[in-house]
């Protein structure tokens, strides 16, 4: 992780007006990927939906996020879809849990403010775990969380979104300026579609966060990816 000095949040973006359009993707960075999050049903055929999707265009990773259910409830629920990203080489990750995505062997788990420390979470799954947090708009929480071990931050949300409730709101700038200051990979997140994604992957995202986007997409979640990989490939 690149040196760096912190910036108060209070300051707000405008410390950094223009920046965005300054900003030139690094050369050396991977193209921006897509990061597939599950809706919160993942029972019936979803998979078989998720079947369509992978195989529809490329995709990094997928993570697993359901609610209000039991751990054994959710590993049941999570077998066949694990099955599915194994076999497509797509990581699997973990929403929340620590606990689940130790039981599971997943490759990674994603923390929320309030779900654990990256430290903690890499104790429990080891060094080879893929570990994200949620850093909604605050600069400095990513830096903490870089500073924890974290493989990637998540900012968000950058549009309105069906998927939870909007508390925080980002701007395309922080992703401009975390990919100028630091190696550890951003993920955008919150309410993004093939429509409304150019910007973020211009920004510097590199990884783009998509549940309703895809999985309530008009046309089905196949024809959604293939919009994804259109623009990601362009």
């Amino acid at each position: 992780m690149s040196e760096a000095q912190p910036l108060d949040d209070d300051m707000g973006l405008n410390a950094l007006e223009g920046f965005a359009e300054r900003f030139v993707r690094d050369r050396r960075r991977p193209p921006c990927q897509l990061y597939l999050i599950s809706p919160l049903a993942v029972d019936g055929d979803f998979p078989d939906r998720l079947a369509r999707a992978l195989d529809a265009g490329p995709a990094a990773a997928f993570q697993f996020r359901v609610k209000d259910v039991d751990q054994h409830e959710a590993a049941r629920l999570a077998e066949p879809l694990q099955r599915l990203c194994s076999d497509r080489d797509v990581a699997f990750i973990v929403n929340d849990s620590v606990a689940l995505a130790k039981r599971l062997g997943a490759d990674g788990v994603h923390l929320g403010q309030d779900d654990g420390d990256p430290r903690e979470a890499r104790a429990a799954l080891g060094p080879g775990a893929q570990i994200g947090v949620t850093c909604h708009d605050s600069r400095h929480l990513a830096m903490e969380a870089g500073e924890a071990g974290a493989d990637y931050v998540a900012f968000g949300s950058f549009f309105e979104t069906l998927t939870k409730a909007v508390r925080h709101r980002a701007e395309p700038v922080v992703l401009s300026w975390w990919a100028t200051m630091f190696e550890i990979p951003s993920v955008a997140i919150g309410g993004i579609t093939p429509a409304n994604a150019r910007p973020l992957v211009k920004a510097g995202a590199d990884f783009l966060a998509v549940s309703a986007g895809v999985w309530s997409h008009s046309d089905g979640e196949a024809a959604a990816v293939r919009e994804f990989a259109d623009l990601l490939q362009g």
